[in-house]
């Protein structure tokens, strides 16, 4: 960060209460590890090229795996 004083004055802050502090925390870490396993694959294709089409998974496949995650347990709309 720079040593420099900000030229904008900052407001204050409100502070938030435990449960809600962790709650952020929690968010924080599941947004980072998200951002990470990304950032991992685009490396390992920067370092290695695409993977071959034969080894990936269909779109499609993909998609309603996905889908499926999503309704589990939910019951459906008529």
């Amino acid at each position: 960060m720079s040593e420099q004083p900000a030229t904008v004055p900052v407001p204050e802050r409100q502070p938030l209460d435990e449960h809600a502090a962790a709650a952020v925390f929690a968010y924080a870490a599941e947004q980072r590890a998200k951002v990470d396993v990304l950032a991992s694959v685009l490396e390992d294709i920067a370092a290695n090229g695409y993977p071959a089409p034969e080894t990936g998974v269909l779109w499609e496949t993909a998609r309603d795996a996905h889908l499926a995650r999503l309704t589990d347990g939910q019951p459906r709309v008529a």
